[in-house]
C-alpha cells in the first residue's frame, strides 16, 4: 500500500480509502447502492486493513446511520489503527433541525455519529454539502469548537464549489478557526470537471483531495462498452453520477488496451490513473464484494507510463471552458505567436 500526507497536516493516509456507503440499508431505498450486512462488512473491512488501508470514510446519512453503526462494529479494537472519517449535512429525521450544518445540527449529529461509531473522537469530520440557509461562519465556528473539544481531529468539506471553499478558508484564517484540511469530491475519467477551478485551488491552498465514485458509478468498471451493454450492476438501477455514455465507451476502449498491456483490469487502470495525479490524496473505493475489493486493491500496483497516461488523458479530456481557454490564449506570450481562435474554442486540457 502507498501512503500520502493528508492535505497540509502531519497525518498520512493510504492512497486507497475504503468507503462504507455500501454498508446497511438492506430492503430500504439505500439498498440500491448498499445492502451489506455486518458479516459482509466485517470481511471487507478486515480485508482492507490487512492490505494496508488505514483510512475509512462514512457519513451519518448513509443508510440513515446504519453504515456508521456497522463500520464501528467492524473496526472494534482496530479503531485506533485507522483514520476514521464521517460527514454531516443530510436529513437524519423529520425534525426541522435534523438537516444541514447549523451549530445546533452539527452538535447533535456529531454526538450521534460518535455513539454509532463506538468511538470518542472522529479523525476527519466533513461538511457533506452546501447549506444555503446557515451562515458559513456559524458552521465553521461550530466545527472549530468540535476540534477544541477533542471530539474531532481535522475538518473537511465535500461537494462545494471553488468560491465557497476559498471563502471558508478566508473566514477561518481571519477568525482563527480550524481550516479545512480536505475536500471530498466526485472525480473520474468520465467526470473531470474538478480540473477547471477546484484542482488549482487545492494545489494553491494545499488541501487534500479525496475522490468519490472514481469508477463513475460502475461505468468504468469494464462491464460497459459499445459491444457489451451490461445488464447488471449499480448503474442499471441507479444511474448516478451523470455521464456522457458515448464518451465513456471511448474511454473504456482505451482503458481495455492499456489493461491488456499491463495484465490488469479496466477498473484497476481507471483507478491507477487517479493515483498518478499528484493532487489526488486518496481514492475512495466502495466495494460490495471481496472480489471487487481485491481487484480495486490491485490498482496501486499498476505502473502506468507516460504513453499510457497521455492516451487516457486524451480520451477523457474535458472541454476547456471560459475563462480557461481565454487564460490559455492570454498566457501564450511567445514572440509572434498566432492562435487559431476556432481551434482554441474547441481545445481541451
Amino acid at each position: 500500500m502507498q501512503y500520502a500526507q493528508l492535505g497540509n497536516t502531519g497525518t498520512f493516509v493510504s492512497r486507497l480509502c475504503l468507503g462504507t456507503m455500501t454498508f446497511g440499508g438492506k430492503g430500504s431505498p439505500f439498498g440500491v447502492v448498499a445492502g451489506l450486512e455486518q458479516k459482509e462488512a466485517d470481511a471487507l473491512v478486515g480485508g482492507a486493513l490487512d492490505a494496508g488501508i488505514n483510512f475509512l470514510d462514512t457519513a451519518n446519512v448513509y443508510s440513515v446511520g446504519e453504515s456508521e453503526t456497522i463500520t464501528g462494529k467492524a473496526l472494534g479494537a482496530k479503531r485506533k489503527n485507522v483514520v476514521l472519517a464521517t460527514k454531516a449535512f443530510g436529513r437524519m429525521g423529520k425534525g426541522a433541525n435534523e438537516v444541514g450544518v447549523s451549530r445546533l445540527a452539527l452538535m447533535q449529529q456529531v454526538e450521534a455519529s460518535l455513539k454509532r461509531l463506538g468511538t470518542d473522537y472522529i479523525d476527519l469530520y466533513q461538511i457533506h454539502g452546501w447549506d444555503a440557509v446557515t451562515p458559513m461562519e456559524e458552521s465553521l465556528r461550530a466545527m472549530d469548537d468540535l476540534v477544541r473539544q477533542g471530539k474531532v481531529r481535522y475538518v473537511g468539506v465535500s461537494n462545494w464549489q471553488a468560491w465557497q471553499i476559498m471563502k471558508a478558508l478566508g473566514i477561518s484564517e481571519r477568525r482563527g478557526f480550524e481550516k479545512f484540511a480536505t475536500l471530498q469530491a466526485y472525480y473520474s475519467l468520465a467526470g473531470r470537471d474538478l480540473e477547471h477551478e477546484i484542482v488549482p485551488l487545492l494545489e494553491d491552498q494545499k488541501l487534500g483531495l479525496m475522490t468519490w465514485s472514481p469508477l463513475a458509478g460502475g461505468a468504468l468498471s469494464g462491464k460497459f462498452s459499445r459491444d457489451s451493454k451490461a445488464n447488471e450492476g449499480r448503474r442499471t438501477q441507479f444511474d448516478f453520477p451523470p455521464v456522457d455514455v458515448e464518451k465513456v465507451y471511448d474511454i473504456v476502449d482505451v482503458l481495455k488496451g492499456i489493461a491488456k498491456k499491463h495484465k490488469a483490469t479496466v477498473a484497476q487502470v481507471a483507478l491507477g490513473w487517479q493515483l498518478h495525479k499528484p493532487y489526488v490524496t486518496t481514492v475512495i473505493i466502495g466495494a460490495k464484494t471481496e472480489a471487487q475489493l481485491k481487484d480495486n486493491l490491485g490498482a496501486v500496483d499498476v505502473a502506468l507510463d507516460a504513453e499510457d497516461l497521455a492516451a487516457i488523458d486524451a480520451a477523457s479530456a474535458p472541454t476547456l471552458t471560459y475563462p480557461g481557454w481565454m487564460i490559455g490564449q492570454q498566457t501564450d506570450r511567445k514572440p509572434g505567436a498566432v492562435r487559431d481562435w476556432s481551434t482554441v474554442a474547441r481545445s481541451t486540457f
